[in-house]
């Protein structure tokens, strides 16, 4: 950042800069200064005209293009060429078939597929001394 922008949004240094100038200097750069900001202004109106001008048609187009049962993939297929744009879901994985049985606290047989938290029960007694494949699913 310049040191001049510095200047003008700090308030002391701002008024140590202008202690030199007399009232009719400072009347003279507040216009300036007026002057810039209505600019600004009036920018950023047209600005903003312009971006709900846009979007309107935007929303226009859209509901043009729904009515006639045209999709932006057909569009784009007919400009571009090549294979059909197609949406792609994600599918899920299948889930994986259990490798471990075991009884739980309860008194329940469970499975588990190996991944994951190892179960409380077979961790338990796999600290005991029992092998993991003392559980596996045969």
């Amino acid at each position: 950042m310049s040191d001049f922008i510095k200047i003008l949004r700090h308030e002391r240094r701002l008024k140590a800069a202008f202690k030199e100038l007399d009232l009719s200097e400072l009347e003279t750069i507040k216009e300036k200064f007026d002057s810039v900001i209505a600019q600004r202004r009036q920018e950023e109106v047209e600005k903003q005209r312009q971006q709900e001008a846009k979007q309107k048609k935007i929303d226009k187009f859209k509901s043009a293009m729904a009515e006639a049962g045209i999709e932006l993939s057909d569009i784009l297929e007919q400009e571009l060429g090549g294979e059909p744009i197609v949406k792609t879901t994600r599918k899920k994985r299948a889930p994986k078939p259990p490798k471990y049985q075991y009884t739980d606290e309860n008194g329940e047989e469970q499975t588990w597929t190996g991944q994951g938290r190892m179960p409380k029960a077979i961790k338990t007694a796999i600290d005991n001394g029992k092998s993991l494949e003392a559980f596996l699913i045969k």
